[in-house]
């Protein structure tokens, strides 16, 4: 008897269950929306994410509808609750891809609904804030976030709040833009992407109950992949920064740019030996299998294999 939590797919069983859903994007969609190392072609995105937006707008509903029983049964008149959407996976794995594909996708349904896409880079603690907690080599971790505001975030967008503000974060500087902020008002869906978001974290010894952002998840994707294939594309993404967003004066990593071929490696491997990697062991991987639905991808970005969660 199969045991598993998951049900089972091939890339050609998936993509039989999109099941007459249209495309709506081009290939110069594709090509703007995906990340920097991360080929994915429309011919992907039509196999794997359009049964995903079709397996999603009935999510919606069936959440939609839920809420709704429980208005008549409070004999309340509630708003629609959104509907939250999170993505995770190691550094480097094309989670902003996934992210960014099914955000133009979910926009793009025949009852257009107003769909937002926030990161949890924006509640990572400044570098200023990391440096005096000792964190700034742990940048990423758990423990390097402000847990408590993504939690209230969270807390605010489930329960209809208009006009909730989210800090934004700048890959340029490598750090917390001070003063600025994204506004999220009252989306019907909203996409977290992020490395820890499901993650429950440790109870409290004494009892009280605690919340965790994946309590506010409705639906919940991770984007895995070899551990070894990881630290590949990571480094061929430090090396393509290295000729391009680093040679911005203003660039954080701008002190790489001029390194060699071979030191460049180096600082490379060391990022992903001593940061990202203890990460993806101690913290992202261990989440896996709280996700709803897990997209395995080849030593090539392509993905070869879709579990999703048996409900």
């Amino acid at each position: 008897m199969d045991f598993s939590p998951y049900h089972q797919f091939t890339k050609q069983q998936w993509a039989k269950l999109r099941d007459g859903e249209p495309m709506t994007l081009d290939e110069g969609d594709v090509e703007r929306l995906r990340a920097l190392n991360d080929p994915i072609s429309l011919i992907e995105a039509q196999e794997i994410y359009l049964p995903l937006t079709r397996l999603f707008s009935f999510y919606v509903e069936a959440v939609q509808g839920l809420h709704i029983a429980a208005t008549k049964f409070l004999g309340t008149n509630g708003e629609k609750v959104p509907f939250i959407f999170g993505v995770a996976g190691s550094v480097a794995a094309g989670k902003s891809t996934t992210a960014r594909i099914m955000h133009a996708l979910l926009q793009r349904l025949p009852n257009s609904p107003k769909v937002e896409l926030v990161t949890t880079d924006g509640f990572l603690l400044s570098n200023k804030e990391l440096a005096k907690r000792g964190l700034m080599e742990k940048k990423g971790f758990p423990q390097s976030y402000d847990r408590a505001g993504f939690v209230n975030f969270l807390a605010q967008i489930k329960s209809g709040k208009a006009n909730v503000s989210v800090p934004v974060y700048s890959h340029l500087i490598y750090d917390i833009v001070e003063g600025e902020k994204k506004i999220i008002d009252r989306p019907d869906i909203l996409i977290v992407e992020g490395l820890n978001i499901l993650q429950a974290g440790e109870l409290p010894k004494d009892g009280n109950p605690i919340l965790f952002a994946s309590d506010f998840i409705d639906f919940s994707i991770y984007i895995d992949a070899d551990e070894n294939d990881l630290k590949s594309w990571f480094i061929e993404r430090f090396h393509r920064l290295r000729k391009t967003a680093f040679l911005d004066p203003t660039s954080f990593f701008h002190q790489f740019s001029k390194l060699s071929e071979a030191e460049a490696l180096e600082l490379a491997l060391k990022f992903w030996n001593s940061i990202n990697l203890p990460n993806l062991r101690r913290n992202v991987l261990p989440t896996r299998g709280r996700a709803d639905l897990i997209l395995t991808k080849s030593s090539d970005h392509t993905i070869n294999h879709v579990a999703l969660r048996k409900r």
